[in-house]
C-alpha cells in the first residue's frame, strides 16, 4: 500500500501544513455548500446562487483595497446582496430573477472598478487571480476557525428551518396555507446561502464557486429524489472532488511546466463536471 501511495502522492503531501489547512478548509466549505446547494436546486434559485458567487468578486476586491482578509469581503457582500434581493422582491420566481439581475449588474460594475484600483493604486498584482479563481495555498491558519464557525452558523440556521423550507420549496402556497412564514423562511435561507457562497469564493474563487454550490447538488438529485439522501450524496461528491483536486494540484507541481503547478480550482470544477456527466450517462442508460 505504501508503494501505491508513493506512486500517486508526491513526497511531503501529508506533512505539509499548507496542505492540511487546505484540506480542513475545503472540507468545511464542501459540506456546507453541498447541503445548501440541494435546497438551491430544489427551489430553482440556481441563478441567485450564481449571482451571489459572481458578486463575491466585488467583496473580495474591496477587501484587498481596504487591506483586510478577502473572506470578510466575501461575507459582507454576500449578506448585503442577499438582503437586497430579499428587499427588492422574491415572492414570485419572476420577481426573484429580476431582483437578482439588478443586484448582479450593479455588483459587476463595482468589481471592475475595485480590481482596477487593486492593481493600480494598492499594487496588489495577485488580487485579480486570487479573487476570481481562488487560492487554497494562501489560506492562513487563523482563517480555518472562522470558516468552521461561519459554516456551523449556516448549518444551524438550515437545521432550524429545514422542514418548513422544504415544504415552501415544493409549494409556497401550501406552506402559507399551513401557517409557515414563507417570507421569513426564505430570508433565513438566503442568509445561509450567502455564507455558503462566501466560503466557496474563498476556496475556489468568485467565478467558479457556483460549480461547488450547484454541481454536487445537481448530480446528487439525479441519483435520488429524496432530499436527505441527496444531501449525503452531494456532500460525498463535494468533499471527494475537493480533496482529490488538492491532491492533483499538489502533484501538478512536478508536471509541465515544471515547478509552477496547476490551480486547485481547475481540478475541483473539472472533477465535478465529470461526475455530473457520469450521472447523466447512468440516467440515460
Amino acid at each position: 500500500m505504501s508503494g501505491v501511495l508513493h506512486a500517486i502522492v508526491e513526497p511531503g503531501f501529508f506533512d505539509s501544513g499548507v496542505v492540511r489547512i487546505a484540506l480542513e478548509t475545503s472540507a468545511a466549505v464542501a459540506l456546507l455548500a453541498s447541503v445548501i446547494g440541494v435546497f438551491t436546486v430544489i427551489r430553482g434559485q440556481s441563478f441567485a446562487g450564481h449571482a451571489l458567487s459572481d458578486l463575491g468578486a466585488t467583496g473580495g476586491s474591496a477587501a484587498f483595497l481596504a487591506g483586510v482578509a478577502p473572506l470578510w469581503g466575501y461575507v459582507a457582500i454576500s449578506v448585503a446582496a442577499a438582503g437586497a434581493m430579499e428587499s427588492i422582491g422574491i415572492e414570485r420566481r419572476r420577481g426573484r430573477d429580476l431582483a437578482t439581475g439588478i443586484v448582479l449588474a450593479a455588483g459587476f460594475g463595482l468589481a471592475a472598478l475595485f480590481l482596477f484600483w487593486d492593481t493600480t493604486v494598492a499594487g496588489a498584482s495577485d488580487a485579480t487571480n486570487e479573487v476570481l479563481f481562488g487560492s487554497m495555498w494562501t489560506i492562513s491558519p487563523g482563517t480555518v476557525p472562522v470558516v468552521v464557525a461561519l459554516g456551523a452558523a449556516a448549518v444551524a440556521i438550515l437545521a432550524a428551518i429545514c422542514r418548513p423550507l422544504l415544504l415552501s420549496s415544493v409549494s409556497g402556497e401550501l406552506a402559507a396555507a399551513r401557517g409557515v412564514p414563507v417570507r421569513l423562511v426564505g430570508a433565513l435561507y438566503l442568509l445561509a446561502l450567502a455564507a455558503a457562497v462566501a466560503l466557496s469564493c474563498l476556496a475556489i474563487g468568485a467565478i467558479l464557486s457556483t460549480a461547488l454550490l450547484i454541481g454536487p447538488a445537481a448530480t446528487a438529485l439525479r441519483l435520488t429524489r429524496r432530499p436527505w439522501r441527496a444531501m449525503l450524496a452531494a456532500a460525498a461528491i463535494a468533499l471527494g472532488t475537493c480533496w482529490l483536486g488538492i491532491l492533483l494540484a499538489y502533484d501538478s507541481f512536478y508536471w509541465p511546466p515544471v515547478h509552477h503547478g496547476w490551480p486547485v480550482s481547475f481540478f475541483v470544477v473539472a472533477l465535478i463536471f465529470v461526475c455530473y456527466l457520469a450521472t447523466r450517462l447512468r440516467v440515460r442508460r
